[in-house]
């Protein structure tokens, strides 16, 4: 599978204008990919004004994700805020060329920024499919904490992706936590940052990778915008989960 990192900078809330120039960015992908990864909150930047900005599940964004997986024939996955029965959510949108949609509601909201004051989490992990792969989409906050990243036995997965909105302050985390996931359950992982500064003042390096399942990096953005197109393979993966069969000794953990 070609899998595409998109790593750019954002219009501070602005969403029709952050489409726009993500439509312009995907064009080059469109029948050259498989899989394309935008960031988190990728039509506003990571911001507590939901109540100005939020969409409907079926609102513009979803249906802009639609027409570019179509137009690229390539999946898309990115998150935006959602407003669903008066609740708001940081909601990652995984869409296929056939227009059909899997979901990822946010679990771990980031405290520091106020973010569960706002939002509310989900609580169900989702894996998804795609042609032969399964999938696990994760948001940002969400890789500090391995046991909700992990590879479970009654529901194995070969690939995680990471949307984000990172700062360069804490990007060292970011990139050795990428690493750690990677190795630990024995799978691709795709991490995807935004670069610039957002509307919040905060200031953003990037840092977007593709990490293999023996924790090596196949390819890294790094203070620049950019595109990166990985080939992942999945006999290699397999391969590799036979010769060093660790997952089979994993502990079980139980989430309240």
């Amino acid at each position: 599978m070609r899998l595409s990192i998109v790593q750019s900078r954002l219009h501070w809330e602005s969403p029709a204008a952050n489409r726009d120039m993500f439509a312009e960015k995907l064009k080059p992908l469109s029948g050259g990919t498989d899989l394309i990864v935008l960031p988190e909150m990728f039509t506003t930047g990571f911001t507590m004004n939901a109540a100005a900005l939020a969409e409907p599940q079926d609102g513009p964004t979803q249906t802009w994700m639609q027409e570019q997986a179509a137009q690229t024939g390539a999946a898309l996955a990115g998150s935006f805020i959602c407003v669903e029965e008066g609740r708001y959510y940081n909601r990652l949108l995984f869409v296929k060329p056939d227009g059909s949609v899997g979901i990822y509601n946010k679990r771990h909201l980031f405290s520091l920024a106020g973010e569960h004051r706002t939002y509310n989490p989900g609580w169900e992990n989702a894996r998804l499919e795609w042609q032969g792969w399964r999938i696990r989409p994760l948001i940002c906050y969400d890789l500090r904490f391995p046991v909700w990243c992990r590879n479970e036995k009654s529901n194995p997965f070969d690939l995680l992706l990471f949307v984000a909105n990172w700062p360069v302050t804490r990007v060292a985390h970011w990139s050795a936590l990428l690493n750690a996931r990677a190795i630990e359950n024995q799978a691709f992982v795709a991490g995807v940052n935004i670069f610039g500064q957002d509307g919040a003042g905060l200031n953003y390096s990037g840092e977007s990778a593709v990490i293999d399942f023996s924790g090596q990096t196949l390819g890294r953005i790094s203070d620049q915008e950019g595109v990166f197109t990985a080939e992942l393979s999945l006999d290699k993966l397999r391969n590799y989960r036979l010769q060093f069969p660790f997952l089979a000794d994993a502990d079980i953990f139980r989430l309240p």
